[in-house]
């Protein structure tokens, strides 16, 4: 606790000096710039719509920005003035003034005209047509800030909105979507909308063929002298606009060079083309096979252009991971003078061979959790069909460095076969899939070896069949129909019986298992969007084994049904895991994540297998306790000398972070871990591992802690320290442990602080 009360005193006093030298350097004359301040109808007191928001948006929009502020002081300068003018161009004194530290931003910088122009601007855009902005300065105490006083007047709306009444094609266009149209009678005016109102139309004008036609040949009249603080609206095309973009083309000859590089572009186009359907494919080498490019471009011969038909071809063109550039070029035929075109495909292929290196962080309940280091040779157009076979190789560990488990560390090896194939093959059937995402069909073989210290190995072989498919950029779909997973074990331990003794249940658990199934996964996120201040990730996994193709299998004399001499597994197992991300300003991030799991297991098996089983605990997951050491419920591991193995068939956990730049690549983090994991009937070895709804709240464990990130965007290498504080296996009343904390006490810490070591964030 001394050491914390030490580290409270430190930031306290750095926050002091830092406030209080942020003027200390300035040379006469100079004052420093603290930031603007809006006023918004200061004489009126009637408020505007969205006063608190316009605000901020006013004040975003002022130039320059002040000096950064964490926690209300200027740290950055204030590290800036004390490394002083360095003698040198380089060491320490060097490094802190220029990348830690930042200059003084001064009053003589701020220019008053403009920003009064750019904020009537951005009024003027939002319908306050009669707005005024006048800018002042306020200096005290070498301080400045800009003040301006707003004055919006009253926000116009749209009275009327006339569309082109001509009897032209393009005018018929618009008309015939007129019902789609953004702008709205009694609407606020507003310049964006009309932007986007321009957009949308010169998309509807593009599926109808006009190629050549810009958003930039449409005008919006605005009538602001009808009185009432309202506007009318009349949109027109531009007298000026060329005759390109005033007509309609169709697609001509369709080249494609699936082998193309500027080198041989002479070469490709001397050669006779093989003619498929409406293609002319240069491939002299005939790499791929002509019915792959059916599936890729949706362009016909005759038919008029649409930029669906476009943004489909490059997308399943780009998204199919064969080539490395792709290149739509279209050609009007006689420089204009009709309405043709001629469209060109460059295809530059990737590589037939490549070898990738990869560090990953792994958090799957049923499978290995920690790192991973992993290496993966591609050969890519096995059969000329744009199919791509992976091969890898792969080996995991997970560490938790703590005073009574240094050393006991868990590895695994995994090697895969993978073959994907970019459509769906399915017997008898023939699916027509037009979206801009090319499904696939992925066979797989793996083998994975999980090393538990010196206690046993588990040896895992699978084969699976299934389809990969997405609904649009945001959702995913995977189903494997067939999923054969046969776990054999060897124990390692010195002394099987003491082993066995010590860890009641895992005889089970290391039996031989026969896991014959199905799977269905479904994932969203949109991620992908960093303009979005609130991301999300949900995946939803549902799994069954021995449902199907027990009804084929023969029963043993003890009357469980066995496929080769083993007894097949029969369950069904449900997964959901929800994360979210808050960005609170561009630097700070909020992220949580919520994660159910349920196990039903019937016929032959009681619980569900120890592969699939769920765990908790470890640096992916409720990190103030050893990984697979929590529950079930409030059942304890009675010994620390073996490799904790807790598993179980429910399992419930929540975790929050809070993510945070420190500087450069260097990033932290505050988070709290909640969660455990039961069994779905009680184990009278284990009191307390039972679940039930009405318990399950109370039996949770709650760690939290900090952590260090180094984050280079293509890796990230993670620290996190966390402890308990609250231990669901100790008696109802004693559960929370807050008040023994004591970060002085070495017994302490030797129990409870946790180190986890990983590659990537923990969710």
């Amino acid at each position: 606790m001394k050491e914390l009360i030490k580290l409270s005193l430190l930031i306290l006093i750095c926050s002091v000096w830092a406030s209080c030298s942020s003027t200390k350097n300035l040379k006469p004359g100079q004052n420093l710039y603290v930031g603007a301040e809006i006023n918004i109808n200061p004489d009126s007191s009637a408020r505007i719509d969205d006063q608190k928001e316009v605000k901020k948006t006013l004040e975003s929009k002022t130039r320059p920005r002040p000096n950064k502020k964490i926690l209300g002081v200027r740290f950055k300068l204030g590290m800036y003035n004390l490394a002083g003018e360095p003698k040198k161009p380089k060491g320490f004194r060097h490094w802190l003034r220029t990348k830690f530290g930042e200059p003084p931003v001064l009053l003589s910088e701020v220019n008053l005209t403009y920003n009064n122009a750019v904020l009537e601007s951005y009024l003027i855009s939002q319908g306050y047509l009669q707005s005024d902005v006048v800018g002042d300065t306020v200096v005290k105490h070498k301080k400045a800030k800009a003040i301006y006083t707003v004055n919006t007047g009253i926000r116009y709306k749209i009275n009327s909105i006339t569309f082109p009444k001509d009897s032209g094609s393009i005018a018929a266009i618009i008309n015939q979507n007129k019902d789609k149209t953004l702008l709205k009678v009694g609407n606020y005016y507003d310049l964006d909308v009309f932007k986007n109102e321009r957009i949308r139309i010169d998309d509807d004008l593009k599926q109808a063929g006009y190629f050549y036609f810009s958003p930039d040949y449409l005008i919006l009249q605005v009538d602001s002298t009808i009185g009432k603080n309202l506007v009318d609206l009349t949109l027109r095309v531009k007298s000026i606009a060329p005759d390109a973009g005033l007509k309609p083309y169709a697609i001509n000859e369709i080249n494609i060079f699936p082998n193309y590089s500027l080198r041989r572009d002479s070469i490709l186009r001397k050669s006779t083309p093989e003619v498929y359907k409406d293609f002319n494919i240069f491939d002299p080498r005939q790499t791929y096979k002509p019915r792959l490019f059916d599936k890729l471009v949706f362009f016909k011969k005759d038919e008029l252009y649409n930029r669906t038909d476009h943004n489909q071809s490059l997308n399943r063109m780009v998204n199919i991971g064969t080539f490395q550039y792709v290149k739509a070029e279209f050609v009007p035929l006689d420089s204009f003078r009709n309405n043709q075109l001629d469209l060109n495909i460059y295809l530059t292929p990737l590589k037939k061979k490549s070898l990738s290196f990869s560090a990953t962080g792994t958090s799957k309940s049923n499978n290995f959790v920690g790192s991973e280091l992993k290496i993966t040779h591609t050969t890519r157009n096995v059969f000329r069909g744009a199919e791509q076979l992976d091969l890898s190789a792969s080996g995991g560990f997970e560490t938790q460095v703590s005073g009574t488990s240094q050393g006991k560390n868990t590895f695994s090896f995994t090697a895969e076969g993978k073959l994907t194939f970019p459509r769906l093959i399915v017997p008898f059937f023939k699916f027509n899939n037009t979206n801009a995402y090319i499904p696939k069909t992925i066979a797989s073989l793996s083998y994975q070896l999980l090393n538990r210290g010196s206690l046993y190995n588990l040896n895992s072989f699978k084969g699976e069949f299934g389809y990969n498919w997405k609904e649009n950029q945001y959702k995913e779909h995977t189903f494997n129909p067939i999923s054969i997973n046969y776990v054999t074990s060897k124990v390692t331990s010195k002394d099987p019986e003491a082993l066995f003794d010590s860890i009641p249940d895992l005889r089970r658990q290391l039996e031989k298992q026969f896991i014959i199934g199905s799977k269905y996964n479904f994932t969203y996120t949109n991620q992908m969007e960093d303009a979005r201040r609130n991301n999300m990730y949900f995946f939803g996994g549902l799994e069954t084994g021995g449902n199907l193709f027990g009804l084929f299998a023969k029963k043993n004399e003890e009357g469980n049904k066995e496929i080769f001499g083993t007894a097949l597994t029969q369950f069904v197992r449900l997964e959901a895991d929800f994360r979210d991300y808050f960005k609170i300003t561009r630097n700070v991030i909020w992220a949580n994540r919520l994660n159910f799991g349920y196990g039903y297991a019937y016929g032959n098996s009681t619980s569900l297998p120890f592969v699939r089983q769920f765990f908790a605990g470890g640096s992916n997951d409720i990190r103030a306790f050893h990984a697979r050491s929590l529950g079930p419920g409030t059942s304890r591991i009675q010994t620390t000398d073996t490799y904790a193995d807790q598993s179980g068939d429910v399992k419930a956990m929540f975790n929050t972070e809070l993510r945070f730049k420190l500087v450069s690549v260097l990033h932290g983090a505050l988070f709290a871990d909640a969660g455990n994991i039961w069994l779905r009937k009680e184990d009278p070895l284990k009191p307390g591992s039972g679940f039930s709804f009405k318990n399950a709240f109370s039996e949770m464990a709650v760690g939290t802690g900090a952590g260090l990130r180094i984050d280079a965007t293509i890796f990230v290498i993670r620290l996190d320290v966390a402890f308990p504080i609250r231990k669901p296996y100790l008696a109802p009343g004693d559960r929370w442990v807050i008040d023994e904390i004591d970060f002085g006490d070495k017994n302490w810490r030797k129990e409870n602080i946790i180190y986890n070591i990983g590659i990537g964030y923990p969710f």
